[in-house]
């Protein structure tokens, strides 16, 4: 059994990986490379093995940058089945064709420079029929059953606690020679994480395959978390402006809503209206009441698919969307994208960006290159539809709501696995593999390594 690295290494983006056991080959994640900048041009790139070589791909979660390229996969001839958790197949059937409609957008903003300019016309990554047809591929599976997907390769799902359907991969094979497990972890939960469950702990595998978003850091104590937010509703009352949050439409909405409803009267949310802008924020939140059996929060009134709070407004249409920006005050708005690098949020900034009395609050990781991260890095100046806007809203970073694991829960993690096995981080940026690698040396003696574009390990 042998596992190579394609994706995410050595980055957050863009995680795919390739597994061979005997005579098969398997895709373990197939996701889009974000953030902007010259690394997206990579997405269109001929994949890294043959595609008629590949018998299974395998999902973790419904994440873009893991699952988004499955649409290209298949547009460039893979006929095969693509393993998913349950939810996670309900979630790619919104964010899939969605992501496939931005694909056409920027294709058609970009034509139109180049006709002007007399340059060859280019086409979209794929569309949104395209991610329409490969959902027909994916076929879902519950948490904790082994499914023999290829002769002599079992695959199991166990819960990650990132966002709804997120997945432990446990990949066992037994053919002749004597049997291996691998184990990714996926994108791994936040032990205080606000809806889903705590991520299920392994004890034996023969390597496993790591995240390491943060792996420099220990997340805030939760408690202080839901302080801040207390006195930022507060300041915000005080200062009569809007507070606009842009937020990942699967998992941190989610979040962000279930602590509106347990901490209604205590923020004095009362005073405020709150708007869910974002047509496939209100899917992906009506796909959390559906699977609501998967996780113990109670994010929802009884017999109702709407989050519990009575101030709570989902906005689908343009026109609605357009008409919160004739709010100047008491305006809650959460809206993608997560990272400021497209979507809703782009036209509530045009319009409070330049107001001091208004709050920005960032609730997630920001990637290098997107405008997120260039307003979390207190940019002065941004351009917002081609024009140069000056920042002077106010900017608020709450590091307790992230859905990733932080260096003391990726430690805890690994350390159930009795037989200490060999760990290759993944999905990570350098500063934050090396400081994990040191911290996990120290306290575990585990033999642990920063995987490399292209190398390839035996199990």
């Amino acid at each position: 059994m042998q596992l190579q690295f394609f994706g995410a290494t050595e980055h957050v983006t863009g995680s795919l990986y390739v597994i061979r056991a005997g005579d098969h080959t398997v895709l373990l994640e197939c996701g889009l490379i974000q953030g902007g900048g010259p690394d997206e041009v990579h997405n269109s790139d001929p994949f890294p093995i043959p595609v008629d070589e590949i018998d299974a791909v395998v999902i973790s979660h419904a994440h873009i940058d893991h699952s988004g390229r499955v649409p290209l996969l298949v547009k460039r001839g893979y006929s095969g089945p693509v393993y998913v958790q349950d939810a996670t197949r309900a979630l790619c059937e919104i964010m899939l064709p969605d992501s496939g409609y931005l694909n056409e957008k920027d294709a058609e903003w970009e034509n139109k420079k180049r006709d002007r300019n007399g340059k060859p016309l280019i086409e979209p990554l794929y569309t949104r029929a395209d991610a329409e047809a490969c959902l027909l591929q994916f076929s879902g599976m519950k948490y904790d059953k082994a499914v023999e997907i290829l002769p002599g390769l079992s695959l199991r799902f166990y819960d990650a606690g990132h966002i709804l359907g997120s997945a432990i991969v446990e990949l066992v094979y037994k053919h002749k020679g004597p049997v291996r497990t691998l184990v990714f972890s996926g994108d791994l939960g936040y032990r205080d994480a606000p809806v889903m469950n705590p991520p299920k702990r392994l004890r034996h595998a023969d390597a496993v395959l790591l995240e390491s978003t943060y792996g420099d850091r220990l997340h805030r104590p939760f408690d202080e978390t839901i302080e801040e937010l207390g006195e930022l509703f507060q300041k915000a009352r005080a200062g009569q402006g809007n507070i606009l949050i842009p937020a990942f439409t699967v998992g941190r909405t989610q979040d962000l809503l279930y602590l509106m409803a347990e901490h209604f009267d205590e923020w004095q949310l009362r005073d405020w209206q709150i708007f869910l802008d974002s047509p496939m924020g209100v899917d992906a939140t009506k796909t959390y009441a559906h699977y609501r059996h998967l996780y113990g929060a109670k994010l929802f009134g009884p017999d109702s698919s709407l989050p519990d709070l009575p101030n709570f407004h989902m906005s689908r249409s343009t026109e609605d969307s357009m008409a919160i920006n004739e709010i100047r005050s008491g305006a809650i708005i959460i809206a993608g994208s997560g990272m400021c690098a497209g979507g809703r949020i782009h036209h509530h900034l045009k319009y409070n960006i330049g107001r001091p009395e208004c709050h920005l609050v960032i609730v997630g990781f920001q990637a290098q290159g997107t405008l997120g991260r260039r307003l979390v890095d207190g940019a002065d100046e941004v351009k917002l539809w081609g024009e140069d806007r000056k920042v002077r809203i106010q900017v608020h970073t709450i590091g307790g709501l992230s859905a990733h694991a932080d260096q003391a829960d990726l430690i805890d993690w690994y350390a159930t696995f009795e037989n200490r096995p060999p760990v290759y981080l993944v999905h990570g940026e350098p500063e934050s593999q090396q400081a994990l690698v040191a911290v996990m040396k120290e306290k575990l003696n585990a033999p642990i390594s920063i995987a490399e574009y292209g190398q390839t390990i035996a199990i």
